[in-house]
């Protein structure tokens, strides 16, 4: 033969070790699958039984407070309605649920993973080529080991968006951080802030509009996936999309191809309107260091000579 037989040993190998974990971890996975879901129907449960006129003005206010626009809030306003009338609320309010928990998850792992590759070289050396892995490879190849390990249901599409969408916010938070002003940190240093206080107080604040990015881009990525999300036992409007091309019902499809449009809007204004402010006010936070930092000390006096 003109090529050598690679794909036999490399998948039985994979299938291999996909069966050693089953059968080491299978218990403690299930375990943790347990948590995720009692997380995960709570807040799908509280979402639902929230009446829809709450939800819509909590969320337009939310959206008015972020932007300082009311007309942002109205849009929010409008957009929600028009999802309640299309008659996906609950579907809207499940694909949510599942968003915002992938979303918690993406930010309490993305970003003390983002800090630390701003800060340590060798940890970002090995965390970006494992990006650039999880950001190539399809969907569906890390999706069999979950779906092997906890089966289908909610939990295995929790942790497929999560694996899917976690990427811009380390990124982005990385970049946010190494693009701080060496101005600032300078002034801080210089006043007796550790290292802590440094982190917490002038990298995170003026490196805010970027890691907002971040965040924006987790959150298209997460809404992106409610389809995929619906293949393995999610329910939400990807569910209505999937159900629309099984039945071959083009208004099925649309309906639930409009709504995830008007939440992927709703959203993206949102972030957009908060990273805009975030920005304004780091950016005179950025000047006042400027003006806080201390004169640069004149050159030493050369020595007296005796005459």
């Amino acid at each position: 033969m003109m090529f050598p037989d690679w794909y036999t040993p490399l998948a039985g190998a994979a299938n291999g070790l996909i069966d050693q974990m089953i059968v080491l971890y299978g218990d403690r996975a299930e375990q943790a699958s347990n948590t995720f879901l009692k997380v995960l129907v709570w807040t799908e449960q509280w979402l639902r039984n929230l009446p829809p006129w709450v939800m819509i003005g909590a969320s337009a206010l939310l959206a008015a407070a972020l932007s300082k626009k009311w007309s942002l809030g109205v849009m929010v306003a409008a957009g929600l309605w028009v999802i309640g009338a299309l008659g996906q609320w609950d579907a809207a309010m499940q694909s949510l649920a599942l968003m915002f928990c992938a979303i918690l998850c993406c930010l309490v792992c993305g970003l003390p993973l983002g800090i630390a590759c701003a800060n340590l070289p060798r940890v970002r050396a090995v965390v970006v080529p494992l990006l650039d892995l999880m950001q190539t490879i399809p969907i569906f190849v890390y999706l069999l080991p979950i779906a092997m390990l906890l089966g289908l249901g909610k939990v295995p599409a929790l942790l497929a968006t999560v694996v899917y969408a976690i990427a811009p916010v380390i990124r982005l938070t990385d970049l946010g951080i190494r693009q701080v002003d060496s101005a600032a940190l300078e002034a801080a240093k210089s006043f007796g802030a550790t290292a802590w206080q440094r982190l917490v107080k002038v990298q995170l604040p003026l490196a805010g509009p970027t890691i907002l990015q971040g965040i924006n881009q987790t959150t298209l990525l997460a809404l992106s996936m409610v389809v995929i999300a619906s293949m393995i036992g999610a329910r939400g409007v990807g569910e209505t999309v999937l159900l629309g091309l099984q039945r071959n019902d083009l208004g099925m499809g649309l309906v639930g191809g409009i709504v995830i449009c008007i939440l992927a809007i709703l959203l993206d204004r949102t972030m957009q309107g908060a990273g805009v402010r975030w920005q304004t006010r780091s950016v005179w936070q950025g000047r006042l260091s400027k003006q806080l930092s201390p004169p640069p000390s004149p050159p030493p006096s050369p020595p007296l000579r005796a005459f």
